[in-house]
């Protein structure tokens, strides 16, 4: 047994030890300086795909510090009720909170604990971010070495002045200008709240919503977390005694509603959307934070071609002083477009068209965003499905060639053989939008002229989870999907980004094969290579020869249905038509073998961000997708393609069988003289499949439980082309798959994904 005085000078050479340590540590370690950090705040560098500069931007130049005295005591107020109530009187470092990042870290958890204001002055100014034990002791030392070495003032200065607000703005200056467009000393009290509330985490917290970043950042949470967190800092205030009670009563009175996004240099044109998409892709597939991100320094290499990027914004210009005149048209007012075009086989983002640019006041990106229904662009994964899947009727995969009654007014069947209801029990009747009697079609036609009814039943017969997966597989977020699978289902009521459609499209185009959206291939900081920043992998979303055949169905829509207008291209290519109920959107998506493009219109109100029928826009009695969207694509393809070669489609062999009548009603008579679609139809079997004469009527206003139905009547064939462009609307049950919601949730961002949004 050791004596009892070799036990206690073991224990006073320990202590003496960590003395010693603790000395050295604190001996070593300087004190921060606020300006030190101004002064290492970089700009990001963006690069083209070829390696050319395309932008730097950053916090580098919206930083600027202030001295105490020009920082409203409400500010200074408002961070120390909410975050460091013992501020003035602690030593600048929380015991416990060093012990809980210890515990944390025993526990194989983070290390992130409690800190002072004095801590995070330090770790703004002098650390990392990163969640370590060695940076948690570091904090330590250089903290209790500031308390003795600065004022508590000069402390809470330097901490107002290296925080992060959000939106690139370093420093409660900046912030104020940024966020309400004045100096920080004529912050109001309920102001300084709102700011005070950012330094939770702007990602958060700010109104104006980063679901681009993480898709729980929607505008509707941050604006309530941002509400709630306000109000507690005031109330806090009050109960310090800093607010008396009708200071406390006017500041709490009203929200004070900050300003929208602005423009910084170099964000102009598309380069804004750009940066955007790009910096969402970073922070969704790394582990770099936004604050560290916009802190600088670092060089991203995307995806986007230039001269594609600039094609696709010429071509929108083009078709909006061909058809548009706000001036002159209320109904031209407040359209907008989103366009996007990837690489089959490959993901990559090589183009996209977010709005009208940051210096016109529109932020969000409209290549990335969710809100927006694809309508009839949706019917291809109905097809898909059903060829690769079959029925709960058919045999095995069904043949494009299969008839479905194409007739409107159509009741839809369960697979129990009962009739889908209204909510007051009637039976529910599918509409097109004419009441051409079309009868038994086959699915390849009814593709070719967008008619909904076989769309529904085929979807219901096929089962909606499997539309969902095929859709899911070939790159569509499950998020941008709606969640309940009824007829409506079919006929395109999710709201994908055009990022994601093209993608998705992209997926017919590689026989098949999907690799997900991509706008990075490497991201430097100062010079260093971060890893993880590979292209995705390609994978197989679905077998070859349905991929084909739906190339070559679609190549029909082209040739001789609703999408007519992109022969204009002059070269093989397949895509579809797509619009929604009441004009509110209006889509074309197609694709050759080396490219695939989306190209989206659509109204908002920009008080409400709800959606906005275009019935009477440019002029036109309703928009469908085979017109302006079409136009725009055709334009934008043929720049983007000048010069390649026609690479035309690999054949499509025969899939499934033919079969006849699947799960609809008999269809009434139609006129016998109309020829049939192909010669083994005869005319009895067939009804007419050939379009009417006379011009086709307006849109029908009827409404079933499972929605309205607006398909594009004289879509790119006026009276001698009765083609259907399917709209719907979705069931009155679920505010979710509302076509009047859609522009409720857009942001940054599917949408974005595509790394958020963009992933």
């Amino acid at each position: 047994m050791p004596s009892w005085k070799l036990v206690s000078g073991l224990c006073i050479g320990f202590l003496g030890s960590l003395v010693a340590v603790a000395g050295i540590g604190y001996a070593m370690v300087s004190v921060p300086n606020e300006e030190n950090a101004a002064a290492l705040s970089q700009n990001n560098v963006y690069y083209w795909a070829d390696g050319s500069r395309m932008v730097a931007a950053g916090s580098g130049t919206n930083r600027q510090n202030v001295t105490i005295e020009r920082i409203p005591m409400a500010m200074r107020d408002a961070v120390i009720s909410a975050e460091n109530k013992t501020f003035y009187d602690d030593s600048g470092v929380d015991p416990m909170g060093i012990a809980r990042a210890l515990a944390n870290m025993a526990r194989g958890g983070d290390t992130q604990g409690g800190s002072t204001i004095t801590q995070q002055f330090v770790k703004n100014t002098y650390l990392s971010q990163e969640q370590t034990l060695s940076r948690k002791f570091k904090e330590m030392f250089i903290s209790v070495k500031v308390g003795t070495k600065l004022s508590k003032d000069e402390i809470l200065q330097g901490y107002l002045n290296t925080s992060y607000y959000g939106r690139g703005a370093y420093g409660i200056q900046a912030a104020a200008q940024t966020y309400y467009g004045k100096d920080a000393d004529r912050l109001t009290p309920s102001e300084c709240a709102f700011l005070a509330a950012l330094l939770k985490g702007p990602t958060y917290y700010d109104p104006a919503g980063n679901d681009g970043i993480d898709p729980a950042a929607t505008k509707e949470a941050n604006r309530k977390r941002s509400e709630d967190r306000w109000g507690w800092i005031l109330e806090q205030m009050h109960n310090d005694d800093k607010l008396t009670d009708e200071q406390y009563q006017q500041a709490i009175s009203k929200y004070p509603e900050p300003q929208g996004r602005k423009a910084t240099k170099g964000m102009t044109g598309q380069i804004g959307y750009l940066v955007d998409t790009a910096k969402k892709y970073v922070l969704n597939h790394s582990n770099i934070s936004e604050k560290q991100f916009d802190q600088g320094g670092y060089q991203i290499k995307t995806t986007f071609e230039k001269e594609k990027v600039e094609a696709m914004a010429k071509a929108v210009k083009k078709v909006e002083k061909e058809k548009l005149d706000p001036k002159k048209r209320e109904l031209d007012r407040h359209v907008q477009f989103g366009a996007a075009s990837v690489k089959p086989n490959d993901g990559a983002i090589v183009a996209l068209y977010g709005g009208a640019g940051y210096e016109k006041g529109h932020f969000n990106n409209n290549a990335d965003t969710s809100g927006v229904p694809v309508g009839s662009t949706w019917k291809p994964f109905v097809l898909a499905a059903a060829m690769q899947d079959g029925t709960y009727r058919s045999d095995g995969p069904l043949s494009p060639l299969s008839k479905y009654n194409g007739n409107d007014d159509l009741k839809v069947r369960k697979p129990d053989g009962t009739y889908y209801l209204r909510k007051d029990n009637s039976v529910f009747r599918q509409q097109n939008e004419s009441d051409h009697p079309w009868g038994y079609i086959t699915l390849r036609k009814a593709m070719e002229q967008s008619v909904n009814t076989p769309f529904v039943q085929l979807g219901v017969d096929v089962g909606m989870a499997r539309v969902r997966d095929v859709a899911e597989r070939s790159g569509i977020l499950d998020q941008s999907m709606v969640q309940e699978l009824n007829p409506s289902f079919a006929l395109g009521t999710s709201t994908p980004s055009a990022i994601r459609m093209a993608d998705a499209y992209a997926t017919f185009a590689a026989a098949g094969k999907q690799a997900a959206p991509y706008s990075v291939t490497s991201v430097k900081w100062n010079g260093q290579e971060i890893k993880g920043f590979q292209k995705p992998r390609v994978t197989r979303a679905m077998p070859e020869n349905v991929a084909n055949n739906i190339t070559d169905v679609l190549e029909n829509v082209i040739q001789n249905g609703t999408g007519k207008k992109a022969l204009a291209l002059g070269r093989k290519a397949a895509g579809k038509t797509g619009t929604t109920d009441e004009n509110k959107s209006a889509w074309f998506v197609g694709y050759t073998k080396q490219l695939s493009t989306s190209v989206a219109m659509f109204r908002e109100d920009p008080k409400s961000a709800r959606l906005l029928s275009m019935n009477g826009t440019a002029g036109e009695q309703s928009i469908h997708g085979g017109d302006v969207p079409t136009q725009v694509w055709t334009e934008y393809m043929k720049a983007a393609l000048d010069g390649e070669p026609d690479l035309g489609f690999p054949p499509a062999e025969k899939i499934g069988t033919i079969q006849d009548a699947l799960g609809a009603p008999t269809p009434k008579p139609t006129p016998s003289e109309q020829p049939s679609e192909t010669p083994s139809e005869t005319p009895s079997a067939t009804p007419s499949e050939t379009t009417p004469t006379s011009p086709s009527p307006s849109p029908s206003d009827t409404c079933g439980f499972f929605g309205c139905e607006e398909d594009g009547g004289q879509d790119n064939g006026g009276q001698n082309n009765g083609g259907t462009d399917g709209g719907i609307t979705a069931p009155p049950t679920g505010p979710s798959e509302t076509a009047d919601d859609g522009g409720t949730n857009r942001g940054s961002d599917n949408g974005g994904i595509f790394g958020g949004p963009n992933g």
